[in-house]
Parts: structure tokens; sequence; C-alpha cells
């Protein structure tokens, strides 16, 4: 029996392997797009474009950077890339990767290990430091939820936590083209590239 294809064409021609990917298939370009083109909150949010996971990728950077201020240039560029598989699975909110079950989880663990690698960042981020991505995600999450996707602040504060005023301050959503969001996205990773 013919094996189903498990490879996608990339923009940029790479023709990346979804169940082997390696670093050498892994452009930002491809990532920074695909990511701009892929909307979070299953596109429930108001707006005339969808708030995409190059957004929410930048929002999360932007925080965990103002969380801790002296963590490396590498930590920061890994906080810019949590979602970065999404550019080829695309974003599933929570229930659904449940429904879906371990087999989602372990193929995002294989394309990180590939998009880390080809950027110079370890395989497997270490624990301490994917629980500050973490961190910075659910403050994104709140954001989100309240400014964008129709959560009160009382609903965004028992699913993601109540947040620090002072960390939040000045963080205002707004919904871009995606081609300007790529364009932020790739002018980001190059910055943080440079600085390492």
């Amino acid at each position: 029996m013919k094996q189903p294809r498990a490879w996608q064409r990339m923009l940029s021609g790479r023709r990346l392997d979804l169940l082997d990917p390696t670093p050498v298939d892994i452009e930002i370009e491809d990532i920074a797009h695909g990511l701009a083109f892929v909307a979070r909150w299953n596109g429930q949010t108001v707006g005339d474009f969808p708030y995409s996971v190059a957004e929410h990728s930048l929002l999360v950077e932007q925080i965990f950077s103002r969380m801790n201020p002296d963590a490396p240039v590498k930590w920061k560029l890994a906080a810019l890339l949590h979602d970065a598989p999404e550019y080829v699975i695309g974003d599933m909110i929570s229930p659904v990767k449940a429904a879906v079950g371990p087999e989602y989880g372990a193929l995002d663990d294989r394309l990180s290990a590939a998009i880390h690698i080809r950027f110079g960042l370890p395989a497997v981020v270490p624990k301490l430091v994917k629980r500050k991505i973490k961190a910075a995600d659910k403050v994104s999450a709140w954001l989100e939820a309240t400014q964008i996707a129709g959560f009160t602040r009382a609903e965004g504060d028992k699913f993601f936590g109540k947040q620090n005023p002072d960390l939040i301050a000045g963080l205002t959503l707004h919904l871009r083209p995606p081609v300007e969001v790529r364009r932020d996205f790739t002018a980001r990773h190059e910055e943080l590239l440079a600085q390492m």
C-alpha cells in the first residue's frame, strides 16, 4: 500500500517532511509567511483582519522580555519562535489538541527541534525557560481574550489568571494586514539573530 504524502512544499521551494523535519528545510520566510496567515482563536476575533500567530508571537516575545529583562537573547528568540511549528500544522485551540491526543504534541516537538537547530538554539528549550515563555504566553492569551476575542476581564482572569497591571501597561492589540505582520516578524527575527 502506498504511503500517504507527509511533506509540504514551501513557497521558498523547500520540501518539508512533517514526519522527519530537518533544519536544512526550514526558512524564516516560510515561517513568517505561514504564521502571518494562521488565525488565532479559530478566527473568532473582532476586526477586519485575523489575529495571526505571527502577531501573537511578537507579543509573547515582547512580554517575555518585559518579564525577564536580563534573559539571554537566545531565549528571546525561543519566545518569538515558540509557536513556529504552526506555520505548517496550524493553530489548534487547546480543546482540539486534547481531542487529537499525544501525536499532535510529538509532531510539534519534532518541528520545534528542527526549527531551533536551524536558528542556533538547542533542540529542546530548558524546562525553566519553557515555563517562563508559557507564562508570557498566558499573559498574551489574557490580552487577546479581553481585547479582541470577546471575553470579559472576569472571564480572562478565570481562564488565564489575573494580570499585573504594570506588566501589561501600554499593550494594546491592533489587527493588521498579514503582509505587515510577516515583515515585522521577519525583522524581529533578524534583529535577535544579529544580537546573538
